[in-house]
């Protein structure tokens, strides 16, 4: 492997002129591919691409390659055929300048922002410490470590007097404490393992309806009430989650358990046991209606009179003591801020990247055995050829054309590697790995948005570089829909090779897995009759489906269906592409090499002699279809190595 800062296998060749130009693009072994999917988990050879092997790729050669629908693992090449494959994959990107960010992508950003400044304590946010949100069972035992309420001191919950410190971790703590109390009152599993509760939603409560339960609560007790911070519905939840378990031909039994579970029994209850066992300093939590409310204690006469007060200590101490030692306790100490590095280093071998790599795979993909080797054929190895900059010129950005590893450094420790292409009209993110134990920053989204802005910054010096490209979009896999979240996004039409609004493309979908997407018009009537949708609407909420991890299935643009090995590869057979070939004008300017000669197919015969006719007719038939999926301008300038 090479030494640091240089790339490995066909990148190693010298730039030539040219904005995206170095060297040649040199591809040999195209043909087609059948190999197991790794998104619908089918079984047999069900996922069909075409294939090349590239020696070489300049930089503008493989962004055309993107632009009709190609992708690379490592050296390998390929397209799937969308008529054919079980997994249709749409390629997908976004202009950069015109990205419009979530809530929840700008939630990811302030959290990040919080840890770096010392105000997020990421043993609150890590996987351990959250509260998960799959149910639990009544018959859990009552022995278990949820049994009882553990007491949390009120440093813990100083944001319920100042909540848009902590917001996040602090409702996530509430949840938990609500959710101790259920399992506190439903121990022993009394109504039988069938019923499943759910795990409490903590919701702030707007101004508008804490304006109008205000009104309403200080005409019945004659003075102002507390104010009103956070709610949840749990007690409805759980009484519809005993409906659903209990049979339908109820017995006496049941029918009376189910008579005393109402919601407003439920919440009380709860209160009561979050009273007797929970400690909340500068709360307090009332029934009221079926809900559990939460009011910040600011009225000591209306919280005599309408609240229980969750106390944090129970004892005869005065007021004035009581009232010094919780001030001590909110004191929060100045902490030491963090530094953020993020580094963008040419693709080579780095041994503390594949560390983390395997890190990476063992615990968030549960692979048992990760080989370096694999890890340099998908990751390191890259047949783009390296541009580096050049100066008074704004076509290639100050880091050159090529293939990269982002680095991010948190106070120097490597938390995460982004691989990605730096080409002439964009960046085209490859894959992400990340530390386990960082997963409570949702490096995925964060990474995401830092090569957004990477873009928008570098479209400053070089104008043309202008995209953002997700990888493939697959409307039939609910691991992978959450690239449509980076809105405004475009599909690529895989017959016309044209760019698609994904809102549009959607609506094909959802009728045709496979789909012309530039045929639209079909549904121009009903896009007239609705406004494309915002960030923060439908799309958000159904569409944002990321894989199956835990913390916000950080893949990021995971391509790992096509990790590609020699031996797994299995092209079809000859009578598997027996099919209508082009005319031979189409493949007569294809440059062929043999053995570091170059030669034009229509000059071939000239060069070598006379072909026996079978022979020739089988390269035909080859070449007309790697001009046909690869374009004639590229088939045409690119060198097919014989």
């Amino acid at each position: 492997m090479m030494a640091d800062g240089a790339s490995s296998s066909g990148a190693a060749s010298a730039a030539g002129p040219g904005g995206g130009g170095g060297g040649e693009s040199v591809v040999i072994d195209y043909g087609r591919r059948r190999t197991t999917c790794g998104y619908c988990r089918s079984t047999g050879h069900t996922s069909i691409s075409h294939g090349l092997w590239a020696n070489s790729l300049k930089a503008d050669d493989y962004q055309a390659l993107l632009d009709r629908g190609w992708r690379r693992s490592g050296c390998f090449l390929y397209k799937p055929e969308m008529e054919r494959t079980c997994c249709p994959q749409y390629t997908i990107r976004l202009k950069a300048s015109d990205f419009i960010c979530s809530k929840e992508q700008g939630r990811v950003i302030k959290k990040m922002q919080r840890f770096l400044d010392g105000e997020l304590d990421p043993q609150i946010g890590s996987p351990e410490n959250k509260i998960s949100p799959t149910k639990r069972s009544l018959a859990e035992p009552i022995n278990s470590p949820t049994s009882k309420i553990s007491k949390t001191s009120t440093n813990e919950f100083q944001v319920a007097k100042c909540p848009s410190l902590f917001e996040d971790e602090f409702i996530c703590c509430l949840s938990g404490k609500i959710n101790e109390a259920v399992d506190v009152c439903f121990q022993g599993g009394t109504l039988g393992s069938d019923v499943q509760l759910p795990k409490a939603v903590v919701k702030t409560v707007r101004p508008q309806i804490k304006k109008n339960i205000g009104v309403s609560q200080e005409k019945e007790v004659g003075e102002p009430v507390q104010d009103l911070l956070y709610t949840c519905n749990i007690s409805f939840q759980i009484v519809a989650a005993i409906r659903r378990a209990l049979p339908k031909e109820k017995d006496t039994y049941h029918s009376e358990v189910l008579a005393d579970m109402s919601p407003n029994s439920i919440a009380e209850k709860l209160a009561m046991t979050m009273e007797q066992h929970g400690s909340i300093a500068g709360l307090s939590v009332k029934a009221c209606n079926g809900h559990l409310n939460f009011y910040s204690v600011t009225n000591q006469t209306v919280q005599n009179k309408t609240n229980t007060v969750v106390s944090a200590h129970a004892t005869d101490m005065s007021s004035s003591s009581k009232e010094s030692s919780v001030n001590k306790k909110n004191v929060r100490l100045p902490q030491k801020r963090r530094k953020l590095e993020i580094k963008m280093r040419r693709s080579h071998f780095d041994p503390e990247e594949f560390a983390l790599y395997q890190r990476y795979q063992t615990k968030v993909h549960n692979e048992k055995t990760v080989l370096e080797s694999s890890y340099k054929r998908f990751l390191v190895d890259t047949p783009i050829v390296f541009v580096p900059p050049r100066s008074s010129d704004n076509s290639v950005p100050p880091c050159g054309f090529g293939s990269f590893h982002q680095q991010y450094r948190i106070d120097g420790k490597l938390v995460a590697v982004g691989v990605v292409d730096i080409l002439p009209k964009c960046l085209s993110s490859k894959y992400l790995f990340w530390d386990p134990d960082f997963a409570f920053l949702s490096l995925g989204k964060y990474t995401a948005l830092k090569e957004i802005d990477w873009v928008k910054t570098t479209q400053e010096c070089c104008p043309n570089l202008q995209y953002y490209y997700l990888g493939y979009y697959i409307h039939s896999c609910n691991k992978m829909r959450y690239k449509a979240a980076y809105r405004p996004s475009e599909l690529l039409c895989p017959v016309r090779y044209k760019w698609v609004c994904y809102d549009i493309a959607k609506r094909l979908l959802d009728r045709s897995l496979y789909s012309s997407l530039s045929d639209f018009a079909q549904i121009q009537d009903e896009m007239l009759q609705s406004q494309i949708s915002g960030p923060d609407n439908e799309l958000s909420k159904n569409d944002h489906c990321e894989s199956p991890i835990n913390e916000d299935d950080d893949l990021s643009y995971d391509d790992s269906g096509m990790m590609v090995d020699e031996e797994m590869v299995q092209s079809e057979s000859n009578t598997d592409i027996m099919e209508d070939c082009s005319s031979t004008s189409e493949i007569e300017n294809i440059m062929l090499d043999l053995n570091g000669s170059r030669v034009k197919y229509k000059d071939l015969q000239g060069v070598i002699g006379q072909i026996e006719r079978k022979h020739l007719d089988q390269l035909e038939r080859q070449l007309s279809r790697y001009a046909k999926v690869v374009g004639k301008e590229l088939s045409d300038r690119m060198v097919y190595s014989l």
